[in-house]
Formats: C-alpha cells, structure tokens, sequence
C-alpha cells in the first residue's frame, strides 16, 4: 500500500456521509478505479469541482484495502464546449455510463481509458450524431462481443444480408431472418464503423442508415448489460 499517480476520468460520484464521495473513474494503467474523495462537498473544498463527473484529471491517491482515497486533483481537460451544450452533454453522459456499467473494477484494461478520451475528444471538436453508437459497437467489439456482419450469423452466405438479431450475434441473410430490419446503408455503415474507417464516419451528418445503427447499438448495450441504459432516453 502506498501512494500512486494517474489520470483518470470521473464517470460518477456517490455522495458519502455529510462531506465526501465516491468517486468512479476509468484510469489510465490501472483500469476502473473506485476511490473517496473526503471533505469535497464542502464549499470551502479544495477539489471538489475538479471531481465531477466528465472531467479528465490527473490524481494523487493513496491505496487502500477497500476504497482508495485521492488526497491530490488537478485538471487535465474540463471539456467546457461538452458541458455549455446540451446535445453533447447528453450525449457524454451515456458514454460515461456505458464505461461504468461494463468495466469492472480490478480489470487492467488501459484501452478503455483511451477510447473514452477519444470519444470525448471528438464530441468535444463536434457534436456528431454518431459517436455514442460507434463507441457502443467498439466498446462491446473490445469486450469481446463484437457482431457478424459480413455473412449471415445462422448460415453463413454472403447474400442477402437483411436483419440483424442480438441472440443470433450478428446478420442474418433472408432464409434466416429474425429480430430486427437492416437496410444495406445501414449495414454499410456498421461494417466501417467496425473497420478502419471510424474517422470519415464520425464526421459525416445525421442519416437514416445512423438512426438504425444508433438504435441497434443501444440494443445491442443494453442487451449485454441486462438493463435499460437510464442515459439514452436523454440523447435527442
């Protein structure tokens, strides 16, 4: 046990006792972090703002048997222009949640940590309309579950391609279909999302083909995580 340095970021906190918190963060080395934060409910705090939720912040702590405590907090990136807009903050939130959700605590999984920031950064840059599903599919392909896309999940042909279903784990061609319609745009897009064509796809406007990625991605989140996302209902 002893102290330790990392940049995080803040993806909630839990008020505890009269004065302190609970803060979870997404670590840079070290994964999911859970750590208190004491006496930051105070006015006369400190840090206390530095540790609110979407911040990127560089932390001293001290490690413990149960919970870490952060005795020092200073600010990488705040991410204003997220915070003065309500569609991007919306938007942030539910990204925020997903990370919590999914990654759990003792996993030294750096990669998380980078893809938030990233996703963070971009809709920071511009509010576009597919960062949360893109970050969903990458998210969950990291996991591990990445979907079928580019032949049916049932049979295995190339033709046809025209659903897509969560049980099944992919698309599926016409003599197989079931669960949910997906045009050949929207698979397009589905497939270079999961490629490497991530950038041209976040800086394109909002179409059709996005709502059905966006909606199968939430699905698809939600799925894995075995519960309605309380974020979603924000996003517009």
């Amino acid at each position: 046990m002893g102290l330790y340095r990392e940049n995080a970021i803040v993806l909630r906190t839990i008020k505890l006792g009269e004065a302190d918190k609970i803060v979870s963060l997404v670590t840079e080395r070290r994964g999911k972090v859970r750590a208190v934060a004491k006496g930051v409910r105070k006015t006369k705090s400190r840090f206390g703002a530095r540790l609110e939720p979407l911040t990127h912040v560089s932390l001293q702590l001290y490690e413990g048997r149960n919970l870490d405590t952060i005795t020092q907090a200073e600010t990488i990136d705040h991410f204003r222009t997220i915070r003065e807009d309500l569609d991007r903050l919306s938007r942030a939130t539910a990204l925020l949640e997903a990370v919590d959700a999914v990654v759990q605590e003792g996993e030294d999984d750096h990669r998380v940590h980078q893809m938030l920031l990233g996703a963070l950064r971009t809709l920071e840059a511009q509010s576009t309309p597919l960062v949360v599903p893109a970050f969903f599919w990458k998210l969950l392909a990291h996991l591990g579950f990445r979907p079928m896309v580019d032949a049916c999940a049932g049979c295995g042909t190339t033709d046809a391609l025209v659903a897509f279903d969560l049980i099944e784990g992919g698309v599926l061609c016409r003599s197989c279909a079931r669960g949910t319609r997906i045009s050949p745009e929207a698979l397009a897009l589905l497939r270079r999302i999961l490629g490497g064509d991530l950038v041209s796809v976040l800086s394109e406007p909002a179409s059709q083909s996005g709502y059905e990625i966006e909606h199968l991605a939430t699905r698809a989140m939600e799925h894995h995580l075995e519960r309605r996302m309380k974020s979603v209902g924000l996003l517009t």
